[in-house]
């Protein structure tokens, strides 16, 4: 097993599920036995300036080999896993890919499938590390953790290939997007960054959705039904009629490329009262705030209905980063290249969801975002291909080495 492999099969031992609900940093305690594990790690390799803070931030340094004048940056994963699903005792797969389907768990019936997951021809002949179709597999963000420690290893035992000064970054909470809440960019110290938290091989990506949150309370009237007439206000039914006024089109099954969504994420409630909670997405800033005022326009109308029944919460969680990526687009460019270099076609797409480099970006340390090589993340059908995680490694010492040329 190559130390590549062996580091990302150790990490996924560590059950890191953040939780939404936890007021705490980290949300969860137990992200705080993996960022332990990693500060001892880092360490060992011979790593400088290993620092592990109360918050559950981890950051090292890569000294620079050379004389030459280079900006110090750095590349950042996260250690949580997603709460959407089951992060606990990983039992990670390894399967030498013929074709067809990819038996997960044959007593759950559970099938990897290239009916259902076209990408999966693309890797026949390849070994793939899965899932044993009862948890998730943890390649987001664990895989970019094992690539980002991989390289650095390489370049350490490499020293004729010339580097900056390389600061590296392992954050909490990403998954709940609080990742960068506490992240101390003076103290990261460095002028730019690079997330390593992307998709299948070649993904390089600077843009990203703006994102809010919308927490709806509704307070109903119970009354026995058999007297209900003019009286009886319902909030489950006031809840689905304030769905049903938000554009069925505009679902997340049903958008792609920058088509942003409203997806309804909980309900819960009774006939007195009941909850609702939304994300709300969308890449153009205006499009966004329309979004957002639609169903604040959506709520106003029920609550003339049902005599200001229903409570909403609006909260914006990050912002798109290509405005401060295109600040200093010659360090996607960088990105770019060096993929390309490396005989990668890359794949340039907006990201439909967030990474800690956007609310990064907007703390002064703009972070394009690469890939890991992984798939179908935040649920059991996650996998991951050796192949992309190699490339990956490659990636990053190749853009190690070309910012110092530059």
């Amino acid at each position: 097993m190559s130390k590549l492999v062996e580091r990302f099969i150790n990490y996924v031992k560590f059950d890191t599920q953040s939780d939404e609900n936890s007021a705490a940093c980290p949300s969860t305690e137990k992200q705080l036995k993996l960022a332990v594990f990693l500060k001892d790690e880092m360490i060992e390799m011979g790593l400088e300036e290993v620092t592990l803070d109360k918050n559950g931030y981890v950051m090292a340094t890569l000294p620079s080999n050379t004389d030459k004048d280079i900006p110090t940056f750095g590349f950042i994963a996260h250690m949580d896993t997603a709460p959407a699903f089951s992060g606990e005792d990983v039992k990670p797969k390894f399967v030498d890919y013929k074709g067809g389907d990819i038996v997960l768990n044959e007593e759950k019936n559970i099938v990897l499938s290239p009916n259902d997951f076209k990408e999966l021809d693309s890797y026949i002949g390849e070994t793939l590390i899965t899932t044993d179709g009862t948890t998730l597999l943890g390649a987001d963000d664990k895989a970019g953790i094992a690539e980002i420690l991989t390289a650095m290893e390489y370049l350490m035992d490499h020293p004729e290939i010339k580097h900056g000064k390389i600061r590296i970054g392992f954050t909490p909470d990403e998954e709940i997007g609080n990742g960068a809440d506490l992240f101390d960019v003076e103290k990261f110290g460095a002028e730019f960054a690079y997330t390593i938290d992307g998709g299948r091989l070649g993904e390089v990506e600077y843009e990203n959705f703006n994102a809010a949150s919308a927490r709806i309370k509704i307070n109903g009237r119970s009354v026995h039904p058999g007297t209900a007439k003019d009286q009886l206000v319902n909030a489950l039914q006031v809840g689905i009629e304030l769905h049903n006024l938000l554009p069925v089109n505009q679902r997340p099954e049903f958008t792609t490329g920058y088509e942003g969504f409203y997806m309804l994420s909980e309900m819960s409630g009774d006939i007195s009262n009941a909850k609702l909670g939304y994300i709300i997405r969308d890449h153009n800033m205006n499009k966004f705030i329309e979004k957002k005022e639609f169903i604040a326009q959506a709520v106003k109308l029920l609550n003339k209905k049902y005599n200001n029944a229903i409570e909403l919460e609006l909260t914006d969680s990050y912002y798109n980063m290509k405005e401060k990526i295109e600040e200093h687009i010659e360090i996607f460019d960088i990105a770019r290249d060096s993929i390309i270099e490396l005989g990668i076609e890359p794949v340039i797409k907006p990201v439909r969801g967030g990474t800690d480099g956007a609310r990064l970006s907007y703390m002064g340390l703009p972070c394009p975002n690469i890939f890991t090589g992984g798939h179908n993340f935040h649920g059991q059908y996650e996998y991951i291909p050796v192949s992309s995680m190699e490339k990956a490694v490659e990636v990053i010492v190749k853009i190690s080495e070309n910012i110092a040329k530059r």
